[in-house]
């Protein structure tokens, strides 16, 4: 393979090393912290949900929690509809 070709992919690669760094590595982070999370959830937590709901966890199976959001009113939804644990300081 003639260099003029090894150099005419130069940019693609250098193109795809900076796309690497700046979206994908950034990205798969993010997504181990939030397993992360998903999998520390336990009984009593405060959560928010994707859908904005607040609530606290009173039941956790497999892959399904209850969630109460009022008095006597309870949602049973997947593990991954929680955003995020909402600290006391919050």
């Amino acid at each position: 393979m003639p260099l003029e070709q090894i150099a005419g992919f130069l940019p693609l690669i250098l193109l795809f090393v900076i796309f690497y760094f700046l979206l994908i590595r950034p990205q798969q982070g993010q997504q181990k912290k939030r397993k992360e999370m998903l999998a520390s959830l336990q009984k009593g937590d405060r959560v928010l949900t994707i859908g904005g709901i607040f609530g606290m966890i009173k039941e956790i199976k497999d892959d399904s929690i209850i969630l109460r959001i009022a008095d006597n009113v309870n949602v049973k939804m997947t593990r991954t509809g929680v955003d995020r644990i909402i600290k006391d300081e919050e």
